[in-house]
């Protein structure tokens, strides 16, 4: 049975950079018109969990999604959520920059990747995922371990943090996909992180919100951060 918190990563809904092939970075790009309908709709899908707190990346892009998509919550900006500092990378087409000699790099050893004037890779993950375990960390204290919270993010941010969660290097971390307006699950758990969902863009997400926890005669953590031998019988729906 889960005893944990669940984090529920958004990413953004789709931009005017994503749609016109540019690499948005930290400007203040606006959602488009699909991206709202995205918002929109991911907004439906949430509504009715029992979010304990939404925390947000501080761009504009991630506020939209989140006025659309839980008009009623209060979120909280937290810094370390912010899309990766791509420096001088930011603003132009990827055509472009796919003719720089550092896109192999980005494509192929991502954790070795500095951006011109800008952030690495690695820092960004560093920072994202110390982000989230914290806040992780103080919703189950302040909530308990059936809480479900909300971060809203970047492409980027988001596959780090699951590349963290799976234990891979951040070299593969361009495998993992995180669309626009996707939602993403992991609870942390005391020995290790559990990926419950991935990319979902069109799933129920009522089964996330762990069942009420049974009382157990000799409870113990490790049993909380044991994988299910064979599978498991999957959520209650």
């Amino acid at each position: 049975m889960v005893t944990v918190a669940t984090l529920l990563l958004l990413r953004h809904g789709r931009t005017t950079a994503n749609a016109d092939g540019g690499l948005a970075g930290r400007q203040p790009v606006e959602l488009d018109e699909t991206g709202r309908a995205q918002a929109t709709a991911v907004g439906e899908r949430l509504r009715g969990l029992p979010l304990a707190a939404v925390v947000t990346s501080p761009l504009i892009r991630c506020r939209q999604t989140l006025d659309l998509a839980l008009p009623e919550a209060e979120p909280v900006v937290e810094e370390g959520l912010i899309e990766c500092g791509y420096g001088s990378w930011e603003g132009q087409p990827l055509k472009k920059l796919a003719k720089e000699p550092l896109w192999p790099v980005v494509q192929q050893h991502p954790s070795a990747a500095v951006f011109p004037a800008g952030e690495s890779m690695a820092a960004m993950s560093a920072r994202a995922v110390a982000a989230v375990r914290s806040w992780d960390a103080r919703i189950s204290a302040e909530h308990g371990p059936e809480a479900v919270w909300l971060a809203c993010s970047h492409g980027d941010v988001i596959k780090a943090i699951v590349a963290d969660a799976l234990g891979v290097h951040l070299d593969l971390f361009q495998r993992i996909v995180a669309d626009p307006a996707s939602v993403t699950a992991i609870r942390y758990t005391p020995l290790r992180p559990f990926l419950v969902r991935l990319n979902d863009t069109g799933g129920d997400l009522a089964g996330l919100v762990p069942p009420p926890r049974k009382r157990r005669r000799r409870a113990t953590r490790a049993v909380d951060s044991d994988a299910a031998v064979g599978g498991g019988a999957g959520a209650a729906r």
